[in-house]
């Protein structure tokens, strides 16, 4: 399916005009001692559009340019350099004009529709909670002057669902699905890789892209050292949101290595392991875990088949990433124990999760069904009102009350149990697609308990894009079942 109408006699005419119109320009340029560096790129730009407009106009394509911008380019570490009242980063860019585009294309052209997830329950339950939140505080929010925050983190919850039933409905074949399946991996493996030389060298090639002409470096993060040695942070908003984000893409890879039996996707997995512990990160390893059970879950077998291939990973784990098993088995086993270590310093960042706890559970006494109002706790900035929750879960319930989390476990409940489903009773490949979804959003739900996930945009869009390519293989089950029902009564 494409993006684009009109006649296909007239396309060559106009993209070569484009194309001639480009060089004069460029050959202009130069001539008149013009900012070159600049101008090439708008004409590079242009040019490729009108040459191979066609194929980059369709849908798998624009869905992939998306993908590819929200994983690449940091988030809230790049602007471009347009002065507006708010900051205009690529990914907003990116999704704003294609969500765009998709719902003008639902307004005028019969050949795009509208189809729904099969998670419209928790869903609508979810946004419903964040905005009844908002309507049942307005008082508050109004004496706390967040309402600006709170626009901005209600439009973050519609982006998130924006994407879903966009993918949901223009991603419509196997085929389409898995190029996006193995980019997303392809890309992840990359940035993988950056991250083991950024925690080998210090060096993070991602806080360079300001040389490319449409971008413009917002602020520069530094993480402090951990254990003695770099803390990994690449496209990433920190080091944890980077570790939980190559988590999500992993099983995909594991799926890929299973089902087409290349040695490039099994490459694809050990660089993603060798980036999930650059960051350091418990919650990342946690989260790894998760993925070892699911997979020990739905496909006992197989997963017992791998455990002879522990011992040479750990191996190319310790040359490639020195000191990293000792220092993650020290911040899993520090003196006095984890509990202990973790019941102290309330409020301050990495630090006393358990001590959270209790102080959190009785604000939420104090307004259980909707919580405080959605977006209206500020932790960082000129004006904070509340202390860090390295726990998500603990924030859902606090600013959308048991209404909103109810919503999240319900979502991410429903999504599970339909998956595990379909991965016991198909045991071709397309069953091993729904074990790589199940342990990625598995994963994702329960790192929820050991940080604030929803802070980070890039992870978040990440789950929101397995939810719609769950919704996507889940259909395609039912479809497959139906197929055979059909052919047994016949």
């Amino acid at each position: 399916m494409k993006a684009i109408v009109g006649g296909a006699e007239r396309g060559p005419l106009i993209s070569g005009s484009i194309v001639l119109g480009a060089l004069s320009v460029l050959v202009l340029t130069t001539a008149m001692g013009l900012p070159t560096l600049e101008i090439s790129a708008g004409v590079a730009g242009i040019t490729v559009a009108a040459v191979a407009y066609r194929s980059l106009l369709k849908w798998q394509a624009l869905v992939a340019f998306m993908l590819l911008v929200i994983l690449f380019v940091p988030i809230k570490r790049y602007r471009m350099p347009v002065e507006l009242p708010f900051e205009l980063e690529p990914y907003r860019v990116a999704v704003a004009l294609i969500a765009g585009g998709w719902i003008t294309s639902l307004l005028i052209d019969p050949r795009v529709r509208l189809r729904l997830s099969g998670f419209e329950g928790p869903l609508l339950l979810l946004a419903g909670s964040a905005v009844g939140s908002v309507l049942v505080n307005d008082a508050r929010i109004k004496s706390l002057g967040v309402e600006s925050k709170v626009v901005k983190e209600l439009t973050f919850l519609l982006s998130f669902l924006l994407v879903v039933y966009l993918i949901v409905s223009v991603v419509r074949s196997e085929r389409a699905m898995d190029f996006l399946i193995g980019l997303l991996v392809i890309s992840a493996s990359a940035i993988s890789v950056f991250a083991v030389f950024e925690s080998r060298t210090g060096f993070n090639p991602f806080d360079h892209l300001s040389v490319l002409p449409f971008l413009e470096a917002d602020q520069v993060l530094e993480i402090d050292p951990r254990g003695g040695r770099f803390r990994a942070l690449g496209p990433a908003q920190h080091p944890i949101a980077l570790g939980a984000a190559l988590v999500l893409v992993l099983p995909l890879a594991i799926y890929l290595a299973r089902v087409r039996r290349q040695r490039r996707w099994w490459l694809a997995v050990i660089a993603l392991a060798l980036g999930i512990l650059a960051p350091f990160a418990r919650t990342s390893v946690v989260m790894l875990l998760v993925v070892g059970l699911v997979f020990l879950w739905l496909r006992p077998r197989e997963t017992r088949r791998l455990w002879p291939a522990l011992l040479p990973v750990l191996i190319v784990v310790h040359f490639a990433l020195p000191s990293t098993i000792g220092g993650l088995k020290a911040s899993f086993f520090p003196k006095g124990g984890l509990i202990a270590d973790q019941s102290q310093s309330v409020g301050s960042r990495g630090q006393g999760r358990v001590a959270d706890i209790a102080p959190s559970l009785t604000e939420f006494s104090q307004r259980p069904v909707l919580g405080q109002g959605f977006g209206t706790r500020v932790v960082d900035g000129e004006a904070p009102n509340a202390h860090i929750l390295d726990n998500q879960w603990l924030k859902t319930l606090l600013e959308t009350g048991a209404v909103g989390a109810f919503a999240l476990l319900w979502l991410f409940w429903r999504v599970i149990r339909r998956l595990a489903a379909v991965a016991k009773a198909d045991s071709s490949d397309r069953g091993w697609l729904a074990v790589a979804l199940a342990a990625s959003i598995a994963a994702f739900a329960f790192g929820m308990l050991t940080y604030d996930a929803f802070a980070f945009i890039q992870v978040t869009f990440l789950f929101f894009i397995l939810l719609a390519f769950a919704s996507l293989e889940l259909g395609r089950a039912e479809s497959r079942r139906a197929d055979t029902r059909r052919t047994r009564e016949a």
